[in-house]
């Protein structure tokens, strides 16, 4: 499935409408430049599961918890990680096995771990165009 939206608060409404579709124990795994727009996917993505806390970028905490929502979002970014060990490490299949979203941005980077994930590759087109495709994953039962 492919999108496109022409301003980061479409991004968001895109990754909200996702969020209200998701199922616990979903992994998302993000690729996109830096700057492309994942942070503000997963704000969308929060907004959807009643998230009302404030979404930041979790690149120097690793990962990022919200908990106040229907299920659970766990917000990784992999930039610092060097391989799936690391992940194992900070307790990954301890975030697996709580039932929530796990979102991760720079899979790339620990993709050997990743079971079954969601892909989502957000594509900078212009300064406020992005190309959103989802693949992989449930996708086929999420209607957005």
């Amino acid at each position: 499935m492919e999108y496109i939206t022409n301003a980061p608060e479409e991004t968001e409404a895109l990754g909200a409408a996702l969020g209200r579709a998701l199922q616990p124990g979903t992994v998302i795994a993000y690729t996109g430049d830096l700057g492309a727009g994942k942070t503000a996917f997963t704000r969308g993505i929060a907004r959807g599961l009643g998230i009302r806390d404030t979404v930041t970028s979790p690149t120097y905490t690793i990962v990022n918890e919200y908990l106040d929502g229907r299920l659970p979002l766990f917000h990784f970014d992999m930039y610092r990680l060097h391989s799936s060990d690391d992940l194992w490490d900070i307790g990954w299949e301890d975030y697996l096995e709580r039932g929530g979203i796990c979102a991760v941005e720079w899979s790339e980077n620990v993709a050997d771990a990743l079971e079954e994930p969601l892909l989502i590759c957000i594509e900078k087109l212009s300064e406020n165009s992005r190309r959103i495709t989802l693949k992989g994953g449930k996708i086929d039962a999420l209607s957005l």
